[in-house]
């Protein structure tokens, strides 16, 4: 955790409530550096999925905090997030999955109790083709997500969940609890 000492309390708060998190077993989270010229203050973690069994995806989620506001904030605390996760060619050819993608971040802010206000994004489909000395597979298809919110509340923990779900919904990991059948047995 970074030295909190100068930090106001709001900001430090929201820090100590944003790093109580547990994500599930299968993902790793650390502490990032987090971007300087954004906001007086800032705090950033990031988190990986590396894909056994199920596509890898990577994350970050950025609070920042701007005593003063900025424009299109509606508070003084703002949550930035990134996801990227593999997807397999059928499901990347989906014209729905853009609305979809957003939904996943909706549904996991929603379901974790995370309030929030001007919540904005995008979601980014990409596709590569390899050629030549380029090692790796030769077609990649991947979805970003990028979105900002201000959390609405004392505590981050619920918005630091949501997260968490989100990326393993982008990475399509069934809820915790839940087993999936790959054959079934007659």
């Amino acid at each position: 955790m970074p030295d909190l000492a100068d930090a106001p309390e709001i900001f430090r708060k929201a820090v100590v409530s944003l790093s109580a998190v547990r994500p599930r077993s299968e993902m790793r989270l650390e502490p990032i550096p987090a971007p300087r010229r954004l906001a007086p203050w800032a705090y950033a973690w990031g988190l990986e999925l590396p894909g056994a069994g199920y596509a890898s995806a990577t994350g970050r989620l950025v609070l920042l905090h701007d005593p003063d506001g900025q424009d299109g904030w509606d508070g003084t605390l703002r949550l930035v997030g990134f996801v990227r996760a593999e997807l397999d060619t059928e499901l990347a050819e989906d014209p729905l999955l853009a609305a979809v993608s957003w939904s996943w971040l909706t549904d996991a802010l929603d379901s974790a109790g995370a309030e929030y206000s001007a919540l904005g994004g995008t979601v980014t489909q990409t596709s590569s083709t390899r050629f030549g000395a380029i090692a790796g597979r030769e077609r990649a298809n991947d979805i970003e997500l990028r979105a900002s919110w201000t959390p609405i509340g004392d505590g981050l923990t619920a918005h630091a969940v949501a997260f968490c779900e989100l990326i393993a919904a982008a990475a399509g990991l069934p809820p915790v609890g839940v087993v999936t059948l790959s054959k079934r047995l007659v």
